[in-house]
């Protein structure tokens, strides 16, 4: 060998190593200028502002009426609607519709005034959430009775009082107290229960939305929920003396279908293996699920567009489905076992559209369950919803998490959005994924002071939020529809780096620990079971190429590991000293 050849050989050798990864990156960079290119953040604009508008509830007609004008973004787009089903082309829809087992509801028009005195001091135009879903109507001129404060509504505080012909109040919520309040002969309730974190006492004229339970048709009553003002109007009112309300309220509750919405761009290889995203509809809010919705029709016409252009052809069919939270996601998982068993990945939006100026909320991906929902330490944090702590039987290793993470860090470094995580919580459509062990997970934005309230309206969602999350998400499905060898020896570098990483980080955090005094044993534990999580994960990266793994991935994924648990035994050992 020559001294030239001995020169210029590892870098030789390192030059043709480098190639599969240079032209992966150049893959997901493709991937993102086209998206960029295609999504319009006008288009969520618009949709958003449709659905809002719209109090949505499975089978009522502002529901039905978001779905169908999602249909026409999809027909537009060039999608058909189904015959013979989804093989009946390359881009397909259809609308399921399903008998429902109870009436859907609706809101007309309410106020609340005290008696005698022409203008409320609450009423439907400006508090659009102030009636209990399921409640009925009053008669048209209202119901005029005494009002019985209950205090916090608890059994005991129903004792030794008369309620008939009365109507309730209580600071709890709606459906308890309904309950209670009726079996005692309440003509309805008045209820006040708004978390901290809304702020009541600076947005006071903020109301979320509750429900009551639907008997029938003859006995069905009321339920207003008050805002901050107008709970403590009343109450000072009370103070003086007896007080009578009169209270209208206007409302349909009618037999009705739900619909669901499915779209596939489908796969030219696999078509039976999937990644499914999902929006519910249903929800009154602007952010809460407006965004979700409209993001979603934007990025099917984005993937429509870009099929057709020819500029993207997925390898695995691309689901979008738009239908009742949970509901429809567990169903469409559940009614067919054999198009489950194609689901490998399912991804959920739902508020990702805030105005993080105005909500105080930020933009996050909930995890799934990962040594973070069991140990939440550091930067680590629950969200106001809340999280309980798991054990380690529930952790869930897989490598979606960082891959879906990595995939929006892409993305701020191009727009400086903010990117967090939090720990598993649970409650939106990413848990029917994971009940059914195929990996799902939740984009979002928390904590928000408007969430649920009728203060989430169109002037606190983001066009180019929606756009950052929409380009993320579908960046992550078109890299995992249709990756290829060197995507996936990318990918595994990609994680390996996240797990040392974490590593890292947490054994700073145990460093800590045990110089507070902390037992070695057990921040070693904590390092021990953060890196059975990362090979986990690297274990099931086999199933990422669509023609499946060989013995370059095989190679890789074991030498990754390898590292791993070098890094652990290296770490324990520096905690011991």
């Amino acid at each position: 060998m020559t001294m030239y050849m001995k020169k210029f050989l590892p870098l030789l050798s390192f030059v043709l190593l480098s190639i599969p990864g240079l032209f992966a990156q150049q893959a997901f960079e493709n991937h993102y200028a086209g998206i960029r290119k295609e999504f319009s953040a006008e288009n969520t604009h618009t949709t958003t502002a449709f659905v809002e508008q719209r109090w949505r509830l499975a089978g009522n007609k502002g529901f039905d009426e978001s779905i169908y004008y999602v249909e026409k973004i999809l027909k537009d787009a060039g999608f058909k609607k189904e015959v013979n089903g989804e093989t009946d082309g390359a881009l397909t829809y259809r609308i399921e519709t399903r008998k429902m087992k109870r009436p859907t509801w609706e809101p007309v028009d309410a106020s609340v005034s005290f008696e005698g005195e022409a203008m409320p001091f609450l009423k439907f135009s400006t508090n659009r959430n102030m009636i209990a879903t399921y409640s009925a109507s009053t008669p048209a001129e209202g119901v005029t009775a005494e009002v019985v404060d209950v205090g916090k509504g608890r059994k005991e505080d129903f004792a030794d009082k008369d309620f008939k012909g009365k109507i309730v109040l209580a600071e709890t919520g709606a459906y308890q107290l309904y309950r209670q309040a009726i079996e005692k002969g309440a003509v309805g309730v008045l209820a006040y229960s708004l978390p901290k974190y809304t702020q009541p006492e600076k947005n006071v004229n903020s109301i979320q939305f509750q429900s009551i339970a639907y008997a029938d048709s003859v006995n069905q009553k009321w339920a207003i929920m008050l805002s901050y003002q107008a709970k403590e109007k009343l109450k000072a009112a009370m103070v003086k003396g007896p007080v009578r309300v009169t209270v209208k309220v206007e409302t349909k509750i009618y037999k009705a279908d739900e619909l669901t919405l499915v779209a596939n761009a489908r796969g030219t290889v696999k078509p039976d293996e999937r990644f499914v995203y999902s929006a519910h509809v249903q929800e009154p809010g602007a952010n809460d699920n407006a965004t979700g919705v409209a993001t979603l029709a934007e990025m099917a016409r984005t993937t429509a567009m870009l099929i057709q252009q020819k500029k993207f052809s997925p390898q695995r069919t691309i689901t979008f489905l738009w239908g009742d939270e949970i509901v429809s996601t567990d169903r469409y998982i559940k009614d067919d076992k054999t198009r489950a068993a194609g689901i490998k990945w399912g991804l959920s939006l739902d508020m990702v559209g805030e105005d993080v100026s105005k909500t105080g909320g930020s933009f996050l991906i909930e995890k799934m369950p990962d040594p973070s929902a069991i140990w939440t330490r550091g930067k680590e944090k629950h969200t106001e919803w809340g999280g309980s702590v798991l054990k380690e039987s529930q952790m869930v290793p897989h490598y979606f998490n960082d891959f879906l993470l990595n995939r929006c860090l892409q993305q701020a470094k191009v727009t400086g959005w903010v990117v967090n995580t939090n720990p598993f919580e649970g409650g939106s459509d990413h848990t029917p994924f994971l009940e059914a062990k195929i990996p799902g997970l939740l984009m979002w934005h928390f904590t928000d002071v408007f969430y649920h309230t009728d203060g989430d309206r169109l002037d606190m969602t983001s066009a180019e939020e929606m756009k950052n999350v929409g380009v993320s998400a579908l960046a992550t499905a078109y890299v995992l529809a249709s990756a290829d060898d060197a995507v996936t020896l990318t990918l595994i570098d990609e994680i390996r780096k996240n797990a040392i990483d974490r590593l890292e980080v947490e054994f700073a955090l145990s460093k800590e620990a045990v110089a507070k005094g902390g037992k070695v044993a057990d921040e070693q534990h904590i390092l021990e079971v953060w890196t059975s999580y990362y090979t986990g994960a690297l274990d099931k990266m086999t199933e990422i190429p669509v023609k499946g793994t060989n013995k370059k991935i095989d190679t890789k994924i074991a030498a990754a590991k390898a590292d791993l648990q070098k890094k652990l035994d290296e770490l324990k050992g520096w905690l011991e000293k």
